[in-house]
C-alpha cells in the first residue's frame, strides 16, 4: 500500500507538470539563448578589432585600432602568475590587466555559483554543445562507460596539475615579474591570434579531430581536457549551492542523465557537488516530475534554476564595472611600443624559462 501511493504520488507529479508547463521556463531559456547569441557576436566582433589591431601591429596596415580588453580572458594561465604576484605583493597587473580581472571574476563564479561560466558563457562549451546535438541528430552521440569516463578526465586534472606545479611552486616573485614583463607576455594575445591565422598542419588535425571527436562523444573537450575547466570545478566543488533530488519524486525516467552534457548520473545522487557538473541546470529543466529536481543552497532553501546564469552574468559585469573604475581594465603599455617590439622581433618571442 506504501508503494502504491508513493507511486500515485510520483504519477500525479508527472501529470501535474504535464498539464500545466511552466511556460516561464521555456521564455527565460529562449530569452538566455538569445543573448548568447549576442554575446556570440560580440565576440565576433572583438576577434574583427583584435585583427585590425594585429594588421596595424605588425605593419601592414597604417590605421590603428585599438583592441579590445575582453579578448585578454583567453589567456588564463598569465592570468594565474598574475594572481599569484597580486596575493604576494598586493601589486594589480598593468600589462594583462583585463585578463586578471576576469580571471577573478570567473574563479568567483565558480565558488559561489558552480561552473556556470561552463554551461552559460564559456564558446568552446557552446560550440562543443552544438556538435553534441549534431551529433544526437545523428544518433552518433554517446557517453562512454564510468571507468573510461575517470580514466580520461584525469587528463585535464593532470594537465592542470602540471601548471599549477610551475606556477604556484617553481615559480618564485623574481621568475614572475621577470615573466610579466618579458617580450613574450607582452605580445602573447597576438601570438595566440597568429596561432589561429595561420595553423600547422598538426593543428588542422587536432582540430578536425576534436570536432569529429565531439560528434561522437559527449563534450569530449570540456569532460577530458579543459584544465580551465579542471580547476573551476574543484572550486564548484566547494560552492554552497547545488542540485538535489528528491528521491520520494524521482521516478526514474533517467531523462536529466539523457540531457547532461558530462553524462552525470543524476537520477543516482541526492546531492550533485561532483566537479564535472556544469552548472548548465538541464537536469533541472527536464525533470517531468514536479519538485524533484532543484537548485539548493546548503541550509537546503530552493533557488531559482536560472539563478546561476543571472548571477555568473551579473558577477562578471560587475568585475568590469569595478575594474572601469578603478583603472584596472585597459593595459599601461603604449600602442607604438609594443608594435615597435614586435617589428623588431618579427613576433618571434621566447617563453622565458624558469629556473
Amino acid at each position: 500500500m506504501q508503494d502504491c501511493k508513493l507511486n500515485d504520488k510520483k504519477i500525479s507529479g508527472v501529470l501535474e507538470i504535464t498539464s500545466s508547463h511552466p511556460w516561464h521556463v521555456k521564455v527565460i531559456r529562449r530569452s538566455i539563448q538569445s543573448l548568447f547569441s549576442l554575446y556570440l557576436i560580440y565576440l565576433i566582433y572583438a576577434g574583427y578589432k583584435f585583427h585590425q589591431y594585429y594588421l596595424w601591429l605588425s605593419g601592414r596596415s597604417e590605421v590603428y585600432v585599438q583592441k579590445m580588453p575582453s579578448i585578454e580572458a583567453f589567456l588564463p594561465i598569465g592570468a594565474l602568475t598574475s594572481l599569484k604576484r597580486l596575493a604576494l605583493t598586493g601589486r594589480y597587473d598593468t600589462i594583462h590587466p583585463a585578463g586578471l580581472t576576469i580571471f577573478i571574476a570567473v574563479i568567483a563564479t565558480a565558488f559561489l555559483f558552480r561552473k556556470g561560466v561552463c554551461g552559460w558563457i564559456c564558446p568552446v562549451g557552446f560550440a562543443s554543445n552544438l556538435l553534441e546535438a549534431l551529433g544526437k541528430r545523428l544518433n552518433l552521440a554517446f557517453c562512454p562507460p564510468a571507468w573510461s569516463s575517470i580514466t580520461l578526465s584525469s587528463i585535464k586534472y593532470l594537465i592542470l596539475a602540471f601548471f599549477l606545479y610551475v606556477i604556484l611552486l617553481r615559480m618564485d616573485l623574481n621568475a614572475i615579474d621577470v615573466f610579466i614583463n618579458s617580450p613574450y607576455n607582452r605580445l602573447v594575445d597576438a601570438r595566440m591570434l597568429l596561432f589561429f591565422l595561420s595553423p600547422s598542419h598538426l593543428t588542422m588535425a587536432v582540430l578536425a579531430g576534436l570536432i569529429v571527436l565531439s560528434i561522437l562523444v559527449r563534450n569530449p573537450w570540456c569532460r577530458f581536457l579543459c584544465p580551465y575547466g579542471a580547476l573551476l570545478g574543484i572550486i564548484a566543488r566547494f560552492s554552497p549551492v547545488h542540485i538535489a533530488r528528491d528521491q520520494a519524486l524521482c521516478i526514474n525516467c533517467k531523462k536529466c542523465a539523457q540531457v547532461c552534457p558530462t553524462c552525470i548520473k543524476v537520477y543516482e545522487e541526492e546531492a550533485v557537488r561532483t566537479p564535472e557538473c556544469q552548472g548548465c541546470m538541464e537536469c533541472v529543466g527536464v525533470c517531468p516530475a514536479k519538485g524533484c529536481l532543484a537548485l539548493v543552497t546548503v541550509t537546503g532553501k530552493r533557488l531559482s534554476p536560472f539563478v546561476i546564469a543571472a548571477m555568473t552574468v551579473a558577477t562578471i559585469l560587475a568585475a568590469w564595472a569595478l575594474a572601469e573604475a578603478t583603472g584596472h581594465w585597459y593595459s599601461t603599455l603604449q600602442p607604438d611600443e609594443l608594435k615597435n617590439l614586435f617589428l623588431l622581433t618579427d613576433g618571434h618571442v621566447v617563453h622565458p624559462s624558469i629556473h
